[in-house]
């Protein structure tokens, strides 16, 4: 009968727009909710087959929910280091927990990134999931995997011990004065009974005193530190033409098969005009040597050595003096500076716009940890919702790929960031008002069709 289906098409129009209350409700309620993505319900005709000619029944209505999940949000500043959003296309990969993760917990999707750390060091975000990454290898790079997702694990920025790191170069920029007189130790470095520079700064009673001496502080593999000298005394053989070395003090803290602590001996050798001539230089060994000093690992044959009772690792000294002149003026050091670092901790978390997640320590040493990888989908609009605004992986949402940030057409990081949700409130209020007026003309629908009916009931009395 047509009334009964004007009746339930009524129905259907009650329940439709009561589902699209909900999602505008819903929407309205996160307007402030990070990356929140708005949801709308679409209406859809329902037809019925009319079984007689010249009868219409009604079909009615019903509401299709869409998310708009791939809808950019407004990327906003933020005042922590380790908020993220992404700008573009992809998702955080986030867990329910941090320690233990294995294959079968879940993952999910996120573009919630108001990331934190907690109590023992793991970036969460505010509604508790564990971020995920490649961590670093080794070497310092990454095993990006981009179908594994078991290749990514919790980002954790505390359980990282110290920081060292060994002085490898060291910069020297100073002046010796050409006019320098000739010391009468000079004879006695070169006789027959020759002392050192080395040997002075153990006793002055049995060394020779250098004219100009420059000092710079050396990193071991430990974190310890060593005073290492350069010492240049002027040479009566030519104008332009030093005896140096290099040593440490105390010369027990290195084993050289030479003067005690003596790692280098040889001439510097300046040109017409100030400038320093490498190519004919011998402190380094032969002329034009580069200017590098290897340091073998304490408890090893080789020499020079750290010295055995101080149990540290071999490193390499590289030294820039290319800015070493010789003018006539004053023997003065103008800056001596080495990329050296003693034991430092964790003080700060920074995140690159590539994802890589570092830490930072109070020595200016900065580690790689990890790098957050972005998860893509063919239609991230076809996720499944969860709770704590997460997604999960559909059928309809096809299959997930694993990218680093900025490439393959995945978004890129904004670190110090977060994405406002897509809620336009003037659009909400706008869809209340006629969802309202649409439910109150459907109510009106069963009020009309209840009077029909009655009017037919009352043919019979």
């Amino acid at each position: 009968m047509s009334i009964n289906s004007a009746l339930l098409s009524g129905v259907s129009g009650l329940v439709a727009n009561s589902s699209a209350l909900a999602a505008i409700s819903d929407n309205i309620a996160n307007v402030n909710t990070i990356a929140y993505k708005r949801n709308q319900v679409n209406f859809s005709n329902l037809v019925t087959s009319q079984a007689v000619s010249g009868r219409y029944s009604a079909g009615g209505v019903q509401g299709i929910t869409h998310q708009f999940v791939s809808q950019q949000g407004l990327i906003q500043s933020a005042t922590s280091s380790t908020d993220l959003a992404i700008a573009g296309d992809g998702f955080f990969v986030v867990t329910d927990k941090g320690a233990g993760l294995t294959a079968a917990d879940a993952r999910s999707f996120t573009r919630a990134g108001s990331f934190g750390v907690d109590s023992d060091g793991y970036l969460i975000n505010d509604s508790k999931r564990y971020l995920q990454g490649w961590p670093v290898q080794p070497g310092g790079g990454f095993a990006i995997n981009p179908s594994d997702v078991n290749s990514l694990g919790p980002i954790n920025v505390k359980n990282l011990g110290a920081a060292v790191k060994a002085t490898a170069n060291i910069d020297i920029s100073a002046n010796v004065n050409q006019g320098q007189t000739i010391s009468p130790g000079e004879a006695l470095y070169l006789g027959t009974t020759a002392t050192s520079m080395a040997d002075y700064a153990k006793d002055p009673a049995t060394g020779t005193k250098p004219d100009f001496t420059i000092e710079t502080n050396v990193i071991d593999s430990l974190g310890g530190t060593h005073k290492v000298a350069y010492a240049f005394l002027k040479s009566a053989g030519a104008p332009n033409e030093w005896h140096a070395e290099i040593y440490s003090i105390p010369n027990t803290d290195v084993s050289t098969a030479g003067r005690p602590g003596q790692v280098a001996k040889g001439l510097v050798k300046f040109a017409s005009d100030g400038s320093i001539n490498l190519t004919t230089s011998t402190l380094f060994g032969a002329a034009g040597a580069a200017p590098t000093i290897p340091l073998a690992a304490s408890g090893t044959a080789t020499q020079p050595r750290w010295a055995d009772p101080l149990g540290i690792a071999a490193q390499t000294l590289n030294f820039d003096i290319s800015k070493l002149t010789q003018y006539a003026t004053a023997s003065t050091v103008n800056s001596v500076n080495s990329d050296g670092a003693s034991v430092g901790n964790v003080v700060g978390v920074q995140v690159g716009a590539d994802g890589v997640v570092s830490a930072l320590f109070d020595n200016s040493q900065i580690r790689r940890i990890a790098k957050v990888a972005i998860a893509t989908f063919p239609n991230a609009d076809g996720l499944k919702p969860g709770s704590g605004n997460v997604y999960q992986a559909s059928i309809a949402a096809g299959q997930m790929v694993l990218k680093e940030a900025g490439n393959g057409g995945a978004g890129k990081i904004s670190p110090s960031s977060l994405e406002a949700s897509t809620v336009d409130l003037s659009s909400e209020f706008t869809g209340l008002i006629s969802t309202q007026k649409a439910y109150s003309a459907s109510s009106k629908i069963i009020t009309t069709a209840d009077q029909m009916l009655s009017e037919l009931i009352n043919i019979i009395r």
